[in-house]
């Protein structure tokens, strides 16, 4: 199978000019797209999710726990090529792209912010519970109702608890974009694969990927490392 980013398939001598005839870092950048578009999503839906778990609404409470353990036990492989030959196939569902890469990159970032969404949710629902009862109390006590106090009271301390947890659901995430290739989107996963069809040094191309992917998620747990140690509240 070729690829866009093959622009030389035959086999090399050397790895690094075999590198040469493949956009590598255009592979990595679409990697990091999925990654950032998906992250927003996810926090969003995420944060809503949590919101729903501890609710005082029944509804939106079964709601949110019945999503989050239904997703968590669901392969992300076949959420991801459900958004495809599901929604894109059977219901039509295009996400107003006509283009078929970007109708596939917009379908796994779909994905991809549904699954992640759930553990997102968790993580906050974690942090709103290390917050102090008293302070919801005295919150009502002034008149504030359930989402003034969870948006300007609960939800600021709660992130600033699980920056740490989230870091490492980000991380999942930045691994959890090579699953896109299923849908022919052209990440650095799928690039690899490529590569190894067409080349013959199966492992200074897993050697190369390798690095890629901790080049990216190293630096971002151990910013995030700091960062959670340095806004973490003092209890």
């Amino acid at each position: 199978m070729s690829s866009p980013y093959a622009t030389h398939p035959e086999a090399r001598e050397n790895v690094f000019d075999f590198l040469q005839g493949y956009d590598v870092l255009g592979a990595f950048w679409t990697t990091v797209k999925l990654t950032v578009f998906s992250a927003v999503g996810s926090l969003v839906w995420g944060t809503l999710l949590a919101a729903m778990r501890v609710s005082p609404v029944p509804l939106m409470r079964g709601f949110g726990t019945a999503y989050v353990n239904i997703v968590r036990n669901i392969p992300l492989t076949v959420i991801i090529i459900f958004t495809s030959l599901g929604l894109a196939d059977i219901f039509g569902v295009t996400l107003g792209a006509s283009d078929f890469k970007v109708q596939g990159f917009r379908l796994a970032v779909l994905g991809l912010s549904a699954y992640t969404a759930a553990f997102v949710c968790e993580a906050i629902r974690s942090g709103i519970n290390t917050v102090p009862v008293g302070q919801a109390e005295a919150a009502r006590a002034i008149g504030l109702n359930f989402s003034q106090t969870l948006r300007l009271i609960v939800l600021p301390q709660a992130f600033r608890a699980v920056i740490g947890p989230l870091a490492n659901v980000l991380i999942a995430l930045t691994k959890n974009t090579t699953v896109a290739a299923a849908i022919s989107v052209a990440e650095a996963a799928a690039l690899m694969k490529t590569m190894i069809e067409n080349e013959a040094q199966t492992l200074s191309i897993g050697a190369v990927f390798a690095f890629g992917f901790v080049v990216l998620t190293l630096p971002t747990g151990l910013l995030l490392g700091r960062l959670a140690k340095r806004l973490a509240v003092k209890r």
